[in-house]
């Protein structure tokens, strides 16, 4: 599982490990049943805290993405793709919502708005 953890993102760790989880999962990269690493491993390959890992698989277990068995470890829930892709959606509207936000205050138009997002769009 390839994650990776940007420190000048400005998004907590967790959450950028949640995000990145749901995606594979959301893009079929994580099969349902599949081991993800222990909290531990996982903290020590990213070279973060520990804590920061179990909130992370605590809130992707609330979310229904994974499921965690005593003794066995954490694994990719079964569940609907279409499922894992509204929950993306809802990520994408989240962070769409709060940059039409930003850019209002400072009277943005719409349009410069939509450039943006192309360019960033094509740099990939």
């Amino acid at each position: 599982m390839d994650i990776i953890i940007s420190n000048s993102s400005g998004q907590p760790i967790y959450e950028q490990i949640c995000r990145q989880v749901k995606g594979a999962v959301a893009t079929g990269k994580l099969k349902p049943r599949e081991q993800l690493p222990s909290i531990r491993n996982l903290a020590r390959d990213l070279r973060i805290s520990v804590i920061t890992t179990k909130r992370a698989y605590e809130e992707l277990e609330r979310d229904g993405f994974i499921c965690t068995v005593a003794g066995k470890g954490s694994f990719v829930a079964q569940q609907d793709a279409e499922l894992a892709k509204e929950s993306s959606l809802r990520e994408i509207e989240e962070h769409l919502t709060a940059a039409l936000e930003l850019s209002r205050q400072i009277e943005l138009p719409v349009e410069e708005l939509q450039n943006i997002l192309k360019v960033l769009s094509e740099e990939e």
